[in-house]
């Protein structure tokens, strides 16, 4: 998956979507339950209940961009987080996408490093 833009944020909508929707009805989740603009350029993530299938609702310059992941085999790693909400890198979504659970990841800023004098 091409990235828009560098400086764009991820939101993640938990819980269960409806993949049936598409760009309308995802848009007005966004709008609804995320309380964000979906003309803002950021990407907003959905999930279905059996967790192998990923929407991606963002707009690019004149029009809204859907793009969609299903896996055959495995399933993704969804946070079970009670909010409705969760902002998460672009790195971290790279992760999500490749199957990998992101929240076990060790933050950057948690390590330090001692010198050796």
């Amino acid at each position: 998956m091409l990235l828009p833009s560098s400086n764009m944020k991820v939101f993640l909508r938990l819980g269960v979507t409806d993949m049936r929707k598409s760009i309308n009805g995802l848009s007005i989740l966004v709008e609804d339950f995320l309380e964000q603009n979906p003309f803002s350029g950021n990407l907003f993530v959905f999930c279905n209940r059996k967790k192998d299938i990923l929407k991606i609702l963002y707009w690019e310059r004149n029009g809204f961009c859907l793009w969609q992941k299903r896996l055959e085999k495995h399933r993704f790693t969804w946070p079970s987080d009670g909010s409705d909400t969760q902002l998460i890198t672009q790195k971290e979504l790279m992760w999500l996408l490749d199957g990998l659970d992101f929240s076990q990841v060790h933050p950057h800023e948690s390590l330090t490093y001692l010198s050796a004098s």
